[in-house]
C-alpha cells in the first residue's frame, strides 16, 4: 500500500512478495459410469473404499458389471473414485405412504420392494423432554426405522430418531438426507404417522436392459444425465465405464460420446474389449468397429484381452471381466509410487486378484497389436499377470503421433489441468512485463519441482522445460485485445518399450 509521510521518521509497510504457487492437480481420481444394485442416479457419488461402494451401491451384484469394476479398482491400488449410477429409462422407484408421509426409495430398481418402514415414539415423559429441547410438542415427534423385512423379524438398517413432520432441529426431509435408503417426497403432512409398519405402497422396477441412450442420450449433456452426471464433479482424471453385466458388453454406441466427453474434461478413457474379440480382430477394433479415429484417441487406451478371477457371488467360481477397473487401480497405483510421467505397465503393473488372462497372446501377437496401439495384458510364469503395453489408441506406428504413449499423454493432462488452475489469478491483472514475471516464476516453480521429481527428460531445467511470457510472446495487439500468451514446453520421459542387448564372444588374450 501507498504511505503518505506526515512526520519525520521510519515507515514500514509489507509488500507482497508476487509469487503465486501452483498446485498439481490429482492424478487418478476415476470415475466409474454404469449399472449398480442401487443406489442415486445421475449423481457422481464420491467413494475412497470399496466398502463404502457397497454401503451406497449395494456391493457385487450378480447380472451387473459395475460393482466388479470397482471391486478391481480397488484390489489393484484404487483411491478416490466418483461413481455414476446409469438405469434403465423404464426403471421404476419404490414408494411408501407412511400415513401421509411420502417416502421413495433413493434410486430406481426392485432393490426397495423389501424394505419396510416402522414408526414408534418415545414413552410420554422422554418424548416431554425431547420435545421441549426442540422447541415443539411430545405428540410431533416420532422414530422412523427403515428395515430390510418385515420389522418383527429384522433389525433395522437405518434408524431416525425423535424426528418431526414440522419446522424444527430435526425435521424429517432434512434428517432424511443422511438416508442411504429412502427420501421424502412431497409435501409434509400436518401430523406425525401413527405406529405402525409401513410397506412398499408402490413397487419399484429394474426395468429393461440399458442401451446407449441410457449413458448418452439426446439432451443428457445439457441435462447432465448419465455419463454427463460427470458435470456435476469438480476432477476427472480416468473414466471407466464397465459393461452392463459382468460377462457382457457396452454398446458400440457410448464409446465415441465417452472419448469426445473425456477429450473436453482433460481425462484419460480404459476401453475395455469386447468379451468374443480374438487377438487377430483387436487391431481394427478401435478405429474399425467404434470408429474412434483422429486425435482425439489420444485421451484412451485399449487394453486386450479380458481377465479372469473368482466370483464371490458364485462361490468362487472363475469367471471372465472386463480389466478396465483393474487398469485404472493399476493407474492410481504407478501414479502414487512412480508419478504420472511413469508408465503403468510392466513387471511392477501387476494385476492383483488375477489368476489368469482370457486369451493367453504369444509374442508374436503381442508384437502385431503393439504395432497398432493395442496393449497387450500378459501373464509371466514369476510375475503373474501383468500390464504389457503403454500406448494411445493414437499409438501405432504409421501415425507417428506425439502422444503415442499413454503416459506422455496423462503427464500433458495433468499439466494443462495444474495450469488451468493454477492460472486463473492472472484473469484481470494489468497486462505489462510485471505481470508477466509473476507468471514466468510461478509456473517455472511449478515445473521445476516435476523436474526435482524426475518429470522430465534432460539433465539441467534449460533441457527439460522452458517457460515463455514476455513482450515477444505477447504483443501490443495481444495486449490491446487483452490477450497474455504464455508458452510452456516440457521434454516428456519415454518409456523403454524395446531392449536390445547384443553379446559377443569374447576371446582370451594371447600369452605374452
Amino acid at each position: 500500500m501507498t504511505i503518505t509521510p506526515t512526520y519525520p521518521g521510519v515507515y514500514i509497510t509489507e509488500v507482497p512478495s508476487g509469487n503465486r504457487t501452483i498446485t498439481g492437480v490429482a492424478t487418478a481420481i476415476a470415475a466409474f459410469v454404469g449399472v449398480a444394485a442401487r443406489g442415486p442416479v445421475d449423481e457422481p457419488v464420491p467413494i475412497s473404499s470399496f466398502a463404502e461402494f457397497e454401503r451406497v451401491f449395494g456391493g457385487l451384484s450378480r447380472g451387473r458389471g459395475l460393482g466388479y469394476a470397482v471391486r478391481d479398482f480397488y484390489l489393484n491400488g484404487g483411491g478416490p473414485a466418483l461413481i455414476v449410477r446409469v438405469v434403465a429409462a423404464d426403471a421404476a422407484v419404490a414408494t411408501f405412504d407412511v400415513d401421509g408421509l411420502g417416502l421413495e426409495a433413493s434410486g430406481p430398481g426392485a432393490w426397495a420392494n423389501t424394505l419396510q418402514v416402522a414408526v414408534s415414539t418415545l414413552p410420554a415423559a422422554e418424548a416431554a423432554e425431547v420435545a421441549d429441547a426442540q422447541g415443539v410438542t411430545a405428540a410431533d415427534l416420532f422414530t422412523l426405522a427403515i428395515h430390510d423385512g418385515d420389522p418383527a423379524l429384522t433389525d433395522p438398517v437405518e434408524v431416525f430418531r425423535n424426528v418431526t413432520v414440522v419446522d424444527g432441529p430435526q425435521r424429517v426431509d432434512r434428517v432424511l438426507d443422511a438416508s442411504q435408503l429412502v427420501t421424502v417426497s412431497g409435501a409434509l403432512p400436518a401430523d406425525a404417522p401413527a405406529v405402525a409398519s409401513y410397506p412398499v405402497d408402490v413397487a419399484g422396477a429394474d426395468g429393461a436392459a440399458v442401451d446407449a441412450d441410457d449413458y448418452v442420450g439426446a439432451g443428457f449433456q445439457a441435462a447432465k444425465r448419465g455419463l454427463y452426471a460427470l458435470e456435476l464433479a469438480d476432477l476427472v482424471t480416468i473414466v471407466v465405464i464397465p459393461p452392463p453385466t459382468p460377462t457382457g458388453d457396452l454398446p458400440d454406441g457410448v464409446w465415441a460420446p465417452a472419448l469426445a466427453y473425456a477429450q473436453e474434461r482433460r481425462a484419460f478413457l480404459v476401453i475395455d474389449p469386447p468379451a468374443a474379440l480374438a487377438a487377430e480382430d483387436a487391431t481394427d477394433f478401435a478405429a474399425g468397429t467404434l470408429g474412434l479415429v483422429g486425435t482425439v484417441t489420444r485421451n484412451a487406451a485399449l487394453y486386450f484381452p479380458r481377465i479372469r478371477h473368482a466370483d464371490p457371488l458364485r462361490n468362487g467360481a472363475i469367471d471372465t471381466f472386463a480389466p478396465g477397473g483393474a487398469i485404472a487401480g493399476v493407474m492410481a497405483r504407478t501414479d502414487g509410487s512412480r508419478g504420472v510421467w511413469k508408465a503403468p505397465a510392466g513387471l511392477e503393473a501387476g494385476l492383483t486378484g488375477v489368476v489368469d488372462l482370457a486369451v493367453s497372446l504369444t509374442n508374436d501377437q503381442n508384437g502385431t497389436l503393439n504395432r497398432a496401439g493395442v496393449n497387450a495384458l500378459r501373464t509371466f510364469r514369476e510375475a503373474g499377470s501383468v500390464v504389457w503395453g503403454a500406448r494411445t489408441v493414437r499409438g501405432a506406428d504409421s501415425l507417428a503421433d506425439d502422444y503415442k504413449y499413454v503416459p506422455v499423454r496423462r503427464l500433458a493432462l495433468f499439466l494443462e489441468e495444474s495450469l488451468y488452475r493454477g492460472t486463473q489469478w492472472v484473469v484481470f491483472e494489468p497486462n505489462d512485463e510485471p505481470l508477466w514475471a509473476q507468471i514466468r516464476m510461478s509456473v517455472g516453480a511449478f515445473l521445476q519441482d516435476l523436474f526435482r521429481k524426475g518429470a522430465f527428460q534432460g539433465a539441467t531445467p534449460r533441457d527439460a522445460y522452458f517457460v515463455k511470457c514476455d513482450a515477444e510472446t505477447t504483443t501490443q495487439y495481444d495486449i490491446d485485445r487483452g490477450i497474455v500468451n504464455i508458452q510452456v514446453g516440457f521434454a516428456p520421459l519415454k518409456p523403454a518399450e524395446f531392449v536390445l542387448i547384443s553379446i559377443q564372444q569374447k576371446t582370451a588374450a594371447a600369452a605374452a
